[in-house]
C-alpha cells in the first residue's frame, strides 16, 4: 500500500485537499459504457456537489474505469469529448471545476492482451496516486466517493477517506463530509 505524498520541504507549495469522483453512476447517470455526448445526463446534485467541493477549498477529480475502450465499445476520443461535455454541463450549472480527470481504459476480458491487464484499473490506487503527484495533494485530507466497492478500496489503498455513494442526491451525501473535515 502506498502511503500518503507528504511535503517535506518547507520551500514546497502547501499540500492541497481534494475530492475524487468516479464518474458514471456518481456524477453522471450510468447507462452501462455510457460514452454518447447525448447520454450525458448529470445525477440529482452532481453539479452542486463539485460547486460544494470547490467552496470548502477542494479541488475537484474524476477517477474512472472505461473498459468499454477495451472492449471495443468506444475510442479514447469519444471519452474525452464525453468528459469534456460533462464538465461544461457542471460547469454552466453552478460553477464547479473539476481540475483533471484520469481514467483506466483496460478491461479484463478484452481479446486484446496489451489492453487485458494493467496497473490503473480500480480497485488499484494508481490513477489517484498519479493525481496526487501530478497537483500536490494530501491524501489523508481528501476524499474518495464512488459507486462501488472498488471505488472505495481504492480510495482507501490510496489513503483517503473513501464514501460509497448510493444514490440520491450528490450534494445532499457530500454536505456532512464537508461539514466533518472542517471540524
Amino acid at each position: 500500500m502506498s502511503s500518503p505524498i507528504v511535503s517535506k520541504d518547507p520551500h514546497e507549495p502547501a499540500l492541497k485537499r481534494a475530492v475524487f469522483f468516479d464518474r458514471d453512476g456518481v456524477l453522471n447517470v450510468d447507462d452501462g459504457y455510457t460514452h454518447r455526448i447525448e447520454d450525458c445526463i448529470l445525477i440529482d446534485g452532481a453539479a452542486n456537489a463539485v460547486e460544494m467541493v470547490n467552496s470548502h477549498g477542494y479541488l475537484a477529480f474524476v477517477v474512472t474505469n472505461q473498459g468499454g475502450i477495451a472492449l471495443g465499445l468506444y475510442t479514447e476520443d469519444d471519452l474525452h469529448a464525453f468528459n469534456q461535455t460533462l464538465f461544461q454541463k457542471i460547469h454552466q450549472a453552478s460553477g464547479g471545476v473539476i481540475t483533471d480527470a484520469a481514467f483506466c481504459p483496460h478491461h479484463p476480458k478484452s481479446e486484446n492482451p496489451l489492453m487485458q491487464h494493467c496497473d490503473c484499473r480500480k480497485p488499484s490506487p494508481k490513477m489517484i496516486l498519479d493525481l496526487a503527484q501530478k497537483h500536490n495533494i494530501d491524501l489523508a485530507q481528501s476524499i474518495m466517493i464512488g459507486d462501488r466497492d472498488t471505488d472505495v478500496e481504492a480510495g482507501q489503498s490510496a489513503g483517503c477517506r473513501s464514501v460509497l455513494f448510493n444514490g440520491g442526491r450528490l450534494d445532499d451525501a457530500l454536505k456532512p463530509l464537508m461539514s466533518e473535515q472542517e471540524g
